[in-house]
């Protein structure tokens, strides 16, 4: 039996066709004569760095600046620290030197001592930690938790005038021993842990030191008059009649200013000369490698003008300048009072992710919140303080961030930038490549080099929202 078979189409398709005779130049040849449009070198990593555009910059020959200001006997309550154990909860002992009454104090025998009769205690929400009008013989240290600070309206209801948060304390002015009460009810807002020493307990390790006992009279006795910002008041008389004798003043200064000295940022850029040589057009290689490093420094300029401990920003922000937000995310009340706190605030800075967070609790409000012309951008806007996205801002693995509010300018007693322009070699103000040589593999060498810094020239100069959250809310 014969079984005739045909080809399958596959089969068919798979046969060798009959070549067309090509008519006109292909596309993969002519590329091999043309030249191609293209682009610039791209980088990912470059972001607005408005902080480093809006900051005014101050030219600073001798590499470092000194802040001179008035002498201030009166220091904000600073932050305290904790030892934690599960759910024990202690003091650092040194940390105790952040209390008013305690700045300066050195004796950490007496310090530890001290630390080990603060007694931790727990609040539910709500719950009052010491109540307006009872007997303060307490000092307390917020070691978790939120409270408020409220006391009765003048007509009905509460008024807050105080929020405390990780690190805070109140009730210090106890250790100076004179008998008073609360002017104020302190509430948990959410659950909080704090550590209580009684008076008693401190008679006690008074009694023991010599030195703290003889610290706190002197930090008790030894002030001058101040005004309302802590420094030494400046007499005088006025709305008087006849003759009387005029009061005589001087204005103080500090005896040992903070200097700022220049930071640097530096990185040594290699380009091989054959590339230099032969791959120059239509774009100049050292030129391009040269710019996206000075983009990746001006980068690296910028976080550090916000995180370094020695001058960022926001380690340098007053503990009196720092507030905590009302609910955790950040609402048209927390900038309100984040503005409220200096004079002439000129920009806001804050993660664009709690820009987002911002707007949200805005909607929920059916607040619009406007915007302003800075630069030819339209930049969001509160109270006509733009709002700057500032990526370099942190967030912490908590989901929350800082909000930085800030006045600029030494004219204007507010925050600068330094630098110092005329460098050899300089390529931008404040920045230089300098040519370090060619080496025996051919390679040139560039040493590219920034130099920087920021001051805050008075206190209220800069303030700062904390623990403000940005995750997203149901």
């Amino acid at each position: 039996m014969t079984v005739e078979t045909r080809p399958s189409a596959a089969a068919k398709a798979a046969e060798p066709a009959h070549e067309q005779e090509q008519l006109s130049l292909s596309t993969g040849a002519a590329r091999n004569l043309a030249t191609t449009t293209k682009s610039e070198p791209q980088m990912q990593g470059i972001s607005s760095r408005w902080l480093l555009r809006k900051l005014p910059w101050v030219d600073v020959p001798g590499g470092s600046y000194r802040v001179n200001r008035r002498l201030s006997f009166t220091v904000g309550d600073g932050k305290v620290s904790f030892d934690k154990n599960g759910s024990k909860v202690r003091v650092v002992p040194a940390e105790l030197a952040e209390l008013p009454l305690l700045r300066g104090f050195d004796d950490h025998t007496a310090l530890g001592a001290l630390a080990d009769k603060f007694v931790q205690k727990e609040y539910d929400p709500g719950q009052v930690i010491v109540q307006e009008g009872r007997k303060a013989d307490h000092v307390f240290l917020v070691a978790h938790g939120r409270v408020e600070k409220v006391r009765p309206a003048k007509y009905e209801g509460e008024a807050i005038v105080g929020r405390l948060s990780d690190g805070d304390s109140f009730g210090g002015n106890m250790l100076a021993g004179a008998d008073g009460k609360w002017d104020f009810t302190a509430r948990a807002v959410t659950a909080t842990t704090v550590l209580a020493l009684p008076r008693s307990a401190y008679k006690t390790i008074a009694g023991q030191y010599e030195t703290l006992r003889s610290h706190i009279e002197q930090r008790t006795n030894g002030q001058r008059p101040t005004n309302k910002a802590g420094e030494a008041a400046i007499e005088f008389l006025s709305g008087h009649e006849g003759e009387p004798s005029l009061p005589t003043t001087f204005v103080d200064y500090e005896l040992h200013p903070r200097e700022y000295e220049l930071s640097v940022a530096q990185t040594v850029l290699k380009v091989h000369s054959r590339v230099a040589d032969l791959y120059n057009k239509p774009m100049n290689q050292t030129q391009q490698q040269l710019r996206l490093t000075i983009e990746a420094l001006r980068e690296r300029q910028e976080k550090e003008l916000v995180n370094n401990p020695e001058f960022g920003l926001l380690h340098n922000t007053d503990f009196d300048q720092r507030i905590p937000t009302h609910s955790g995310p950040p609402t048209p009340d927390d900038l309100d009072d984040l503005i409220s706190m200096r004079r002439g605030t000129k920009y806001i800075f804050a993660h664009p992710r709690a820009i987002a967070a911002f707007g949200k609790e805005c909607n929920k409000r059916g607040i619009y919140f406007g915007s302003v012309d800075v630069d030819g951008h339209h930049i969001p806007a509160w109270r006509g303080v733009p709002i700057l996205p500032c990526g370099k801002i942190p967030i912490s693995d908590h989901q929350t961030s800082s909000i930085i509010a800030m006045r600029t300018g030494e004219d204007n007693q507010g925050v600068i930038g330094l630098h110092q322009t005329g460098l050899p070699d300089e390529v931008e103000p404040g920045l230089n490549a300098r040519f370090m040589g060619i080496d025996e593999k051919a390679i040139i060498s560039y040493l590219v080099s920034t130099y920087y810094s920021a001051a805050v020239l008075v206190p209220d100069a800069i303030g700062l929202l904390e623990n403000v959250e940005v995750r997203p809310r149901d």
